[in-house]
């Protein structure tokens, strides 16, 4: 679809942001430099931000004779935003001022079998609920909220048309969290999310060219390709969680057989410690967090099984990842979302040797393959950002949309 000089004009407002948000104090000039902007449309924009009353004026900078150089920088306490990080085994959702500072958590579990969309949708308008009462925020201080929920989504209708760990088909999500939720909603996928959010404060950051795998319950990568997010033509790029990685092999809920989401996924993980060790007290029947957890802790200590398992699962994954390597040529890939960061150092290490053995010498120097370093979650940081996108895209409009997305 080719861009009309608004779309533009918004992008160009949300690089800056984007930039003020990363750097804050900083001067127009330096914002020029760092964007690419000429200075009169850093000018403009900076204005048109003032007018928004996102960012406010910081006073000025010693320069060496010439005019003080006047500063911008993000007003925090100008707005907030609220991000969903709906997720197979529990909801979780973190309010943020405008600096992307957490102001409030709440988190609540999501029963198995009990993933139909009523109740799902209850649990996460009483999520929202709970942050906005313990940050004492107003409720029109709440620019929007941005839902990231696991499958196919239609960001622009608000509809999730595919989660096949749910077994959901064309739900239209939005539509039934208006009804409890005020606030502008707006839809996107956790790969888009943790894209965003390692492009923003993570590893990504200064990067053109990123892979962020996404290692939870499911499995998918978010790409960032030239400096962007990639979405595909139809918003589903980045469910390499969905490959084929053994032909013939484990069923998965998709309806295919062998997967990467099977063997590196947390069902997968707990399938692979069965194989191992049938009778392992490390095996949680039914409770894949415990599972995770519980091996994660063993592995620390050095327990012979947890250690097979481990290696075993990033065979695996290494295998996986040297595909991506191998195919999209990445300056970094890193590893998120909770497995990753319950495993941490020991699964990156094992990694790192799988994933030298099957890819090619030449794209995998030019790679390097991380830890997400965010500190929050990184999957509400970057639904919070798809809610900051829309906002922007709203004030271009004069007004504000139920359902966008974000990713620049």
């Amino acid at each position: 679809m080719k861009r009309t000089s608004r779309d533009i004009r918004t992008a160009n407002r949300y690089q800056v942001l984007r930039r003020i948000i990363a750097a804050s104090p900083t001067s127009r000039q330096e914002l020029a430099a760092a964007t690419g902007l000429s200075a009169a449309t850093v000018a403009t924009l900076v204005g048109e931000l003032l007018g928004l009353r996102l960012i406010t004026e910081a006073g000025f900078e010693d320069s060496a004779g010439g005019r003080p150089r006047g500063l911008v920088s993000v007003d925090a306490s100008g707005g907030a935003l609220i991000g969903v990080d709906l997720a197979e085994t529990y909801v979780r959702v973190e309010l943020f001022d405008l600096a992307l500072n957490v102001l409030a958590r709440a988190e609540e579990e999501t029963r198995p079998g009990d993933t139909r969309p009523e109740p799902v949708v209850a649990r996460i308008a009483a999520a929202v609920g709970s942050v906005v009462a313990q940050a004492g925020v107003a409720g029109a201080r709440v620019l929007g909220a941005g839902v990231s929920v696991p499958g196919l989504v239609d960001r622009r209708t608000g509809v999730c048309e595919y989660a096949p760990n749910w077994g959901w088909h064309d739900v239209p999500l939005l539509d039934l969290l208006a009804e409890h939720i005020a606030y502008p909603l707006y839809l996107d996928n956790p790969l888009r999310a943790c894209a965003v959010a390692e492009l923003w404060f993570g590893a990504a950051r200064g990067h053109g060219d990123a892979v962020v795998v996404n290692l939870g319950t499911g499995v998918g990568a978010g790409l960032v390709l030239g400096g962007g997010v990639h979405r595909g033509v139809s918003n589903s790029a980045g469910e390499w969680g969905h490959t084929t990685l053994v032909l013939d092999g484990r069923s998965c809920h998709c309806g295919n057989r062998g997967c990467v989401e099977t063997y590196t996924g947390a069902p997968g993980i707990m399938q692979n410690l069965r194989e191992s060790a049938p009778d392992s007290p490390l095996l949680h029947a039914e409770d894949q967090t415990a599972t995770v957890d519980a091996l994660a802790r063993a592995v620390r200590a050095g327990d012979p099984v947890a250690l097979r398992v481990l290696r075993h699962t990033a065979r695996y994954l290494g295998a996986g990842i040297a595909d991506l390597v191998n195919l999209l040529n990445p300056e970094v890939v890193v590893l998120s979302s909770w497995v990753a960061a319950a495993f941490g150092e020991p699964l990156l290490k094992e990694v790192r040797t799988a994933v030298a053995r099957h890819a090619l010498p030449r794209p995998l120097a030019a790679t390097r393959i991380v830890l997400s370093p965010v500190p929050t979650d990184p999957v509400c940081l970057g639904a919070a950002t798809f809610a900051l996108e829309g906002a922007l895209q709203s004030a271009g409009r004069g007004g504000r949309n139920r359902a966008a997305g974000s990713g620049r």
